[in-house]
């Protein structure tokens, strides 16, 4: 049977030409740029939390790396180097080849090498740590929402959520309308490119990974300043848009999670700017609301009338 490092070199030693020293000793040696700073972010996906035990091995992946991307992209920051921890229940080379085959592809796409980690037998369990450089200054910090600014975000909003809510049975989607939810769910693409754009643009960003309620607030309250959303503004999918008038498509679109786009605030100076970064990205941006004095977040219907949210976003502890 291969041994602990025999499954590293085989399945995830590459070379490493952007860092002072990769994988095979007991630390990575990276050097940041003059001007830089260094971002660091960390996720961890658990089997049975995170994703069905079942789950497509190259969609893991991709999907291990895509939500660290996205944080990257949140803060501004371009990405260079990971680490990747692995908690294996067995040796399954058929799984480990098409997990690396998927986590390469994604690595190789915004071009990520992989400098190091660590692997040891115990339930299934993914941790990625990202490293990037934002010159100094310049990174996008949720506490830097100001009142005036408005709020946008990236891409359509809900459809990883109700994707899950199919395979729960909680909803029986068309087969159509599953397969492109899915495709959020399983492949999420990180807004690497959007976030570098908007250095010098936003105020503030955050990936929405907990549900867009959470994530917004969570801006709110490091930047000390409340919200007020459009409902109507908000982009949905054809799929989610036969669901909007259930407590489960306003739970998908507003709580759901997942999305992994990006929400962030800009001044209303700046709205020109945004529309020309969605246009040389061919990427959809929604303005949905604005950031207000008053410290709570608000949901209007198109009336002006308040649409009353019982629930803002996943917590692994609630």
């Amino acid at each position: 049977m291969a041994s602990e490092f025999d499954l590293i070199h085989r399945f995830f030693t590459r070379p490493t030409p952007g860092a002072v020293l990769g994988v095979g000793d007991d630390a990575a040696l990276v050097k940041v740029n003059k001007g830089m700073e260094l971002a660091v972010s960390t996720d961890m996906l658990v089997s049975g939390t995170h994703f069905f035990p079942d789950a497509d091995p190259f969609f893991l992946g991709h999907k291990a790396l895509a939500v660290n991307l996205s944080d990257m992209a949140a803060m501004a920051a371009q990405p260079h180097w990971a680490t990747l921890a692995l908690s294996l229940p067995g040796v399954d080379e058929s799984w480990l080849e098409k997990f690396s085959a998927g986590l390469f592809a994604l690595a190789d796409e915004h071009h990520i090498e992989l400098i190091g980690g660590d692997t040891t037998r115990g339930p299934l369990n993914l941790c990625i740590t990202i490293m990037g450089e934002v010159p100094h200054g310049a990174a996008l910090r949720r506490s830097s929402a100001q009142v005036g600014d408005d709020i946008w975000v990236s891409g359509v909003l809900g459809n990883a959520a109700l994707a899950l809510a199919h395979m729960q049975g909680h909803v029986q989607l068309a087969e159509k309308d599953f397969a492109a939810c899915a495709l959020a769910l399983h492949q999420p693409l990180p807004r690497v490119a959007l976030g570098l754009a908007l250095r010098g643009v936003a105020h503030s960003a955050i990936d929405i990974s907990d549900g867009l309620l959470a994530d917004l607030g969570h801006i709110l309250e490091c930047s000390n300043v409340g919200a007020e959303i459009t409902f109507d503004t908000l982009p949905i999918s054809y799929a989610l848009q036969l669901y909007l008038e259930q407590p489960l498509g306003r739970h998908c679109l507003l709580a759901g999670g997942d999305d992994y786009e990006l929400c962030f605030t800009v001044p209303v100076a700046h709205r020109s700017e945004v529309e020309k970064i969605a246009a040389n990205l061919g990427l959809l941006l929604t303005r949905i609301g604005t950031i207000t004095a008053e410290k709570k977040c608000t949901v209007r219907a198109a009336d002006g009338s308040i649409i009353n949210i019982e629930e803002s976003g996943y917590d692994h502890f609630r």
